[in-house]
């Protein structure tokens, strides 16, 4: 792989059969996996793989085409971009945008992984042994059923060059840990898990692994699945919320980050996965939430999932704020969404593999820290419940009304945490709960999580998104438990 990314041949190859076009692009992309999974003290198959091949893209006037091969060769590489120019050609019977109008980047550069410990330099064996260790620890009882521990390892190399003098070459080691339990007593079945959604997920080696001291927290995992199994469910009113960190990343993730993709907004995804209730027209001046609700588009942490120096179209990442002080400023639209839209956008052009076309996507999304610590925002809540970790989710086709599930609820009482419920629920309306935002957690409660399984796209596409966010509390929100 080596000689791909960053030797000259593939760029020869590439460069020397140039259409006529106005613009022209190669990007290859190669992913190798690692997957570890323990269940039930028992070693799954340890799952490896890699995936490598190269995409091209042709824009001319007023269309655009894409070819892609996992041929590595001369006549594979002038294939893949007679298939583009062919489609450009069909593209432009049936115009969306003006290419001519777009300006591509011309970036050069390079970015290496963010590994303070090789994940390569701890042998198959030590991480097997660590896993099965681990998941030794989560039988605590005749009631746990089924217990899960694994970890998913992914290097991505990608190399962007470009006919107008564009060459990037950027690489990317991720580590994806979960554990999950369940437990049983009768007909009740509860789950509690860290990293439900892989929330753990990030940048990094194997020093992501040892920060994360699962050798406490798994334990406490399957202490938490036995409380549940003979706690009350979650009451049903209105009353005040407070969402951990871990709940508020899908919070923001769905009806904040979805509805603001300006592909989406135009209609892009339509007949797949939705349109957004956000429109053209609100932009610099929509009240999204309260003044306390600031969201940054930030690809610039380098140990958060979905960091990059580059988009897939060779634009430059930079943080920037979405929303500030509660008001709509930009949207996650590529140069050419904003080129169609006429909308203010990001860096964010990303594309899942080597025979996917980049479409808008988010990257890291987070939530702004506040000043107010954990033990304050309990303490403003005279009725209420704290839900922590997604178990449910489901948003409507516009990205506005929402209903949500978690592991994990304790109720909060004049100012006190005090039992815990399962089944916890909550419902509501994007634009009036992001409203209701009642306070912002401190840094103490900030926490850099992401998933790697973000859908979008058609075909579909599969990627890594990050979401650093503080515990908040909301108020007057719909709360209900499930059934009795």
């Amino acid at each position: 792989m080596q000689d791909y990314l960053s030797g000259n041949q593939l760029k020869g190859w590439f460069l020397n059969n140039l259409p006529d076009v106005e613009f022209c692009s190669l990007r290859l992309m190669e992913d190798s996996d690692e997957i570890i999974i323990v269940r039930k003290n028992i070693l799954e198959p340890v799952v490896s793989g890699e995936d490598r091949g190269v995409m091209i893209t042709v824009a001319h006037r007023n269309g655009a085409g894409y070819g892609a091969t996992c041929d590595l060769t001369e006549p594979g590489i002038k294939q893949a971009i007679s298939d583009a120019v062919r489609y450009c050609n069909l593209n432009q019977q049936y115009p969306l945008v003006d290419y001519h109008k777009v300006t591509f980047p011309t970036s050069v550069g390079e970015r290496n992984r963010h590994e303070k410990i090789s994940w390569d330099s701890v042998p198959l064996k030590e991480k097997i042994s660590f896993l099965k260790e681990l998941n030794e620890k989560l039988k605590i009882s005749e009631n746990i059923v089924d217990w899960e521990t694994s970890l998913w390892h992914r290097t991505m190399q990608s190399r962007y060059i470009t006919s107008n003098g564009g060459d990037l070459i950027q690489e990317f080691s991720y580590v994806m840990p979960r554990i999950v339990v369940m437990a049983n007593k009768g007909s009740e079945t509860q789950r509690r898990s860290l990293g439900g959604l892989m929330d753990m997920s990030r940048q990094g080696g194997w020093e992501v692994v040892e920060n994360l001291d699962l050798e406490t927290t798994g334990p406490k995992v399957a202490e938490e699945a036995l409380v549940l199994l003979d706690a009350p469910n979650c009451p049903t009113g209105e009353m005040d919320l407070l969402l951990d960190s871990g709940q508020m990343m899908l919070q923001v993730h769905e009806s904040v980050g979805h509805p603001l993709e300006i592909d989406r907004i135009l209609g892009d995804e339509r007949n797949y996965a939705g349109t957004s209730f956000v429109t053209p027209d609100m932009f610099g001046s929509y009240q999204y939430g309260s003044k306390l609700m600031n969201i940054t588009f930030d690809p610039t942490r380098p140990d958060q999932l979905a960091s990059y120096d580059y988009d897939d179209e060779g634009a430059k990442a930079a943080r920037e704020f979405i929303i500030k002080d509660g008001t709509l400023e930009k949207g996650l639209g590529s140069i050419i969404s904003q080129s169609r839209s006429g909308l203010p956008g990001v860096a964010n052009a990303r594309a899942t593999g080597w025979n996917r076309p980049p479409i808008d996507r988010m990257a890291n999304l987070n939530l702004e820290p506040g000043d107010a610590s954990f033990d304050e925002m309990v303490a403003q809540v005279e009725n209420g419940v704290f839900m922590q970790t997604n178990l449910s989710w489901s948003i409507d086709d516009s990205r506005n009304k929402f209903q949500f599930g978690c592991e994990w609820g304790r109720l909060i009482q004049n100012g006190k945490l005090t039992a815990v419920v399962k089944n916890p629920n909550y419902r509501g309306i994007s634009a009036i709960f992001w409203r209701n935002l009642k306070m912002v957690g401190n840094r103490e409660t900030f926490k850099v999580r992401g998933t790697p399984s973000c859908g979008k796209g058609e075909p579909n596409q599969m990627i890594r998104v990050g979401h650093a966010t503080p515990a908040c509390l909301f108020s007057d929100v719909q709360v209900f438990g499930g059934e009795k």
